[in-house]
């Protein structure tokens, strides 16, 4: 439809997609390919900006409503939060082009009959300050109340805030560089070392075009906690989509690089390792016994929200207590077949002692254990827990 930018109707179509249960990150790498980097740099502050500070954006515009936010349809809703974040946090973007492109979404979305509600509100909203006070913890940090309380009982007051305010942050960039590879290899492109030895975060430029592997720090500094030498083989229990295997590959032998899913096995992205689909909540189909294993198992993603705001909106109590059965399964089987004084590093990306410090104490009763853990807020990146568990050799 002339009068929208293809930034905005990408975002538009993504944010819709993702109300159904799809994922911003995946969506964009998809939908977003064709834009013009300056385009898709748009449409991805967008989405992520609406889903990060989607409380805020539906208590602002309420403001203006004469009937509750989630009473209208999804393309109605979606289009005032767009213009809506647009107008309050995001600069030079003028009102006009704000309001004439939301009205433009909502008549291309078949929705003409809300057009001019859709007008006067964000017409109204883009004159107004932001609150000095938001009228609850859950809007002003914009995230669910139950998921507040249990942080503030883990973290105290202090933590929940710097945790709750991390996840509203734009998260910074890192590639990783494999140690024969030099970080200034690539004019364009301005890399600053961090505390992860070949942890590199991106100051300036596009990491695409540095050819390195983007990943965060914090899967990177989960995976070089596996401190196996060239001669050692690691077995990597849940491996897709293979970032931490192509880190602990860096100086140690993968003997296997597993998953549930052939189809993420198959995309994982070189070096290739060998590869075995399984069900790791099964007895595991080794005869031989590994000195070392990555288990870093599947989780809630409490750690993540910032790079995945979305799963803030879909994790429920009930949800997240699926988890446990699974990693006690998953850990009782990987110690199974770990080797005499071997070592296995259990990691997840949540920060809920359910999913951590329960499941290891609960299990490891005989085995000698280090947490190591890395809470948003006090480090950079995404949050992780992470467990040394090693063996006792025989007397």
């Amino acid at each position: 439809m002339p009068g929208i930018t293809p930034a905005r109707r990408v975002a538009f179509d993504v944010l819709l997609l993702v109300e159904r249960g799809g994922y911003a990150a995946d969506l964009l790498h998809h939908r977003g390919a064709a834009l013009l980097p300056a385009d898709a740099a748009l449409a991805r502050e967008i989405v992520f900006g609406v889903l990060r500070r989607q409380p805020q954006l539906d208590y602002l515009a309420q403001q203006h409503l004469s009937r509750p936010v989630s009473r209208l349809d999804a393309e109605v809703r979606i289009a005032l939060r767009m213009g809506t974040f647009q107008a309050q946090f995001l600069e030079r973007v003028p009102t006009h082009a704000l309001v004439s492109e939301s009205v433009s979404l909502v008549k291309l979305a078949r929705k003409t009959s809300a057009s001019g509600m859709v007008n006067a509100v964000l017409r109204k909203v883009a004159t107004e300050s932001l609150p000095a006070e938001w009228p609850s913890r859950e809007i002003a940090l914009s995230q669910p109340e139950w998921l507040l309380s249990r942080w503030h009982t883990a973290f105290g007051a202090e933590g929940m805030q710097r945790i709750a305010g991390a996840f509203l942050q734009k998260p910074d960039v890192y590639v990783r560089v494999p140690g024969e590879r030099d970080p200034g290899e690539q004019p364009g492109c301005v890399l600053e070392s961090t505390d992860v030895r070949g942890c590199y975060r991106v100051v300036k430029g596009n990491p695409v075009q540095t050819g390195f592997r983007q990943m965060d720090i914090g899967s990177q500094w989960v995976a070089s906690l596996v401190t196996a030498d060239a001669e050692v083989a690691v077995l990597d229990l849940c491996a897709a989509p293979g970032n931490k295997t192509a880190v602990i590959a860096e100086r140690a032998t993968v003997a296997a690089a597993c998953d549930l899913h052939l189809s993420r096995l198959r995309a994982m992205p070189p070096p290739a390792h060998p590869k075995v689909q399984l069900d790791g909540t099964n007895p595991l189909p080794f005869r031989r016994r590994f000195p070392w294993i990555l288990l870093d198992a599947p989780c809630s993603g409490t750690g993540t929200l910032a790079r995945n705001p979305e799963i803030r909106w879909r994790l429920s109590p009930e949800k997240l207590a699926a988890f446990p059965p699974l990693q006690r399964l998953l850990l009782r089987n990987a110690l199974a077949v770990l080797a005499p004084g071997g070592t296995i590093v259990y990691s997840t990306c949540s920060l809920e002692a359910e999913e951590n410090e329960c499941i290891v104490e609960e299990i490891c009763h005989d085995y000698d254990v280090r947490w190591f853990r890395r809470v948003p807020g006090d480090q950079p990146g995404d949050g992780f827990c992470a467990a040394m568990i090693r063996a006792r050799r025989p007397v």
